[in-house]
């Protein structure tokens, strides 16, 4: 998305790592990876880490020597995993650069200049850090995603679909009450099993069908097919890319009412935000109502790459203007402030 733009863009990374990127510098090792984490499946299990454990402390001392190497003034750094990538950024604070947190959908934000996924997580932050006003320099810039890997389809098979891991929180009971009730078959496909004790969770039911992790084209075709995607998150979704991904394929979504859905699922439209078990059957039995091309023509207009790749465009401009004029900087060839509009299909 960056490159398309006409920036440099250097990645700092793990050996295996797949790019489009001017230059890629390997930071770790496969083989260095598995000497801290050991051999897993992560289809399977979910991700491992920890904030000081040995992966990353050679990941972050190995980016440090390798960004040196490199660094020009005026270069932005962006730091995808807040304050796991903290340690890098320190150790540039002497060199001018543009410390930017891109992708903020977690709790540990550290830097001065910050893109929420959301509007709900941007407020959930603030108040979590007792901040009661603004920040100029923050902005929200949602997820983004290649419409091609998410290809429409019109007709529909007769299932619900739930994707995503599976932990309670992410609603997954409520799928399996749902649709136990309707007698409709539920897919479920993700990191995880059905049997946790971790996880509160003792799924045995017919309808239920899991069928693990899956891959891209595995992913479409599941998401496109379905009926209905169940997205039912307990907690405050910073943003939930499957509702996105559901939209794309003209697939709509049942969600919560809270956190990033409120602003990604357009209510009796693209799907239904439910917050009863009343709510949440009556959604389903009227899914079939909504329009597949609705739902694809909304999430392609504010979340496709060609769209979002403009918000980051003025984001990054206004951070670069702080070497000039700064919050005072004049654009005198302004045409818009569409940077912020979102497009509805009705």
């Amino acid at each position: 998305m960056l490159r398309s733009l006409d920036h440099e863009v250097i990645f700092y990374g793990g050996e295996g790592s797949e790019v489009d990127a001017h230059e890629f510098v390997q930071v770790i090792s496969a083989g260095e990876r598995s000497a801290c984490y050991g051999d897993y499946d992560m289809a399977r299990e979910f991700f491992r880490h920890d904030r000081s454990d040995a992966a990353l402390e050679l990941f972050n001392a190995n980016t440090i020597q390798a960004i040196r190497q490199r660094q020009q003034p005026g270069d932005f750094l962006l730091c995808s995993m807040g304050n796991y990538h903290q340690p890098v950024a320190q150790a540039m604070y002497s060199f001018p650069l543009f410390v930017v947190e891109p992708g903020v959908g977690y709790e540990g934000v550290f830097a001065q200049f910050r893109a929420f996924e959301s509007y709900a997580w941007m407020h959930y932050i603030y108040g979590r850090m007792g901040q009661l006003d603004g920040n100029w320099y923050d902005a929200v810039i949602p997820n983004y995603f290649d419409p091609v890997e998410f290809p429409l389809q019109t007709r529909k098979d007769d299932y619900a679909l739930f994707i995503g891991r599976i932990i309670r929180r992410k609603g997954l009971d409520v799928a399996v009450q749902v649709t136990r009730a309707l007698g409709l078959r539920l897919v479920v496909a993700g990191q995880g099993s059905l049997k946790s004790v971790d996880e509160s969770l003792d799924i045995d039911d017919p309808h239920v069908e899991l069928v693990g992790s899956v891959g891209p084209q595995a992913r479409a075709k599941l998401l496109g097919h379905a009926r209905v995607v169940f997205a039912p998150t307990y907690y405050i979704e910073p943003f939930g890319g499957v509702a996105v991904e559901a939209q794309l394929c003209g697939t709509p979504v049942i969600t919560t009412d809270w956190g990033a859905f409120s602003e990604t699922v357009v209510h009796g439209v693209t799907g239904y935000r439910c917050r009863t078990f009343d709510d949440f059957v009556w959604a389903t039995q009227h899914v079939d109502e909504l329009d597949p091309l609705d739902c694809r023509a909304y999430a392609a207009a504010n979340y496709s790459l060609e769209r979002v790749q403009c918000m980051f465009e003025e984001y990054f401009a206004r951070i670069a203007d702080l070497a000039r004029q700064g919050w005072y900087e004049p654009h005198p060839d302004r045409g818009d402030l569409n940077w912020l509009r979102m497009y509805h299909p009705r």
